[in-house]
């Protein structure tokens, strides 16, 4: 396992929830929901292997080597039990420490994802080709999946932002998560999945279209699907109110319900 780099805000003794990214982004890219919800929660964000500021072992990975990861952060920092919310990538981390240690998820948010997202080796492709050519020739690409034509012609100098961190991750590091979605099929491990289950979807995410959030929703019991407006694969950033809205309600609302 790897000691990823970390940050922790919010009350020391309050719930605790666990924000996880995408493939090619890093901590930051969840300030807004961050922000919000550590009026209320301890929040830990933290870069995955290879982005960032965590270390960069080499490749390749896989999912199960990234939810270790995950479950030596919560060791670290002595949380017993934490609500996971992860988009993409860090969704299927998220889902995988669900499933594999049950006892360790509060709470469960799935944004933008999939349980099977390469059953044709796209991502074993683009891991070659980023070590043949670097990072800047996936970067077009990642912003046309990441937001919508719209939201990069209203918010360029986000969309610069967002290119920066993505030219400036390891080239192992995001190869070697390519590899670890080229391999992992979580689908006969949904059922497992215990923890109350929010599924969200971008409506006009083209890497992870709808139905594979349809699928994911279908395969957690009790677990509920909420599809948002206006949206690509970076739900988060594009509709971050929206999205901020759904985790706060799913996280502390419902709770009072039980």
């Amino acid at each position: 396992m790897t000691a990823v780099h970390y940050e922790v805000e919010g009350p020391a003794d309050a719930a605790a929830v666990v924000l996880s990214p995408s493939l090619g982004t890093e901590l930051s890219m969840w300030e807004a929901q961050a922000r919000r919800l550590s009026a209320d929660h301890r929040v830990i964000s933290y870069d995955l292997r290879g982005h960032g500021r965590s270390p960069v072992p080499p490749g390749p990975y896989s999912i199960a080597d990234l939810g270790a990861d995950l479950i030596d952060l919560l060791d670290r920092l002595d949380v017993e039990r934490a609500s996971l919310c992860g988009i993409s990538i860090g969704g299927m981390v998220s889902m995988w420490v669900a499933a594999h240690a049950p006892e360790r998820v509060d709470r469960l948010v799935v944004c933008c994802s999939s349980a099977h997202i390469d059953p044709e080796g796209t991502y074993r492709e683009r891991a070659a080709l980023v070590r043949e050519q670097g990072m800047a020739v996936v970067a077009e690409g990642a912003l046309e999946r990441w937001f919508t034509a719209g939201f990069r012609d209203a918010h360029p100098d986000l969309v610069r932002w967002v290119c920066e961190r993505l030219l400036a991750v390891s080239i192992e590091g995001y190869a070697g998560c390519c590899e670890a979605l080229a391999d992992e099929d979580l689908r006969s491990e949904l059922g497992s999945i215990r923890a109350p289950t929010l599924v969200l979807a971008g409506a006009e995410d083209p890497a992870t279209p709808v139905e594979h959030s349809e699928a994911i929703a279908a395969g957690i019991a009790g677990s509920r699907l909420e599809v948002v407006a206006d949206a690509a694969h970076l739900a988060n950033l594009g509709q971050p109110e929206v999205v901020s809205d759904l985790i706060v309600d799913h996280l502390t609302k419902e709770r009072l319900h039980e």
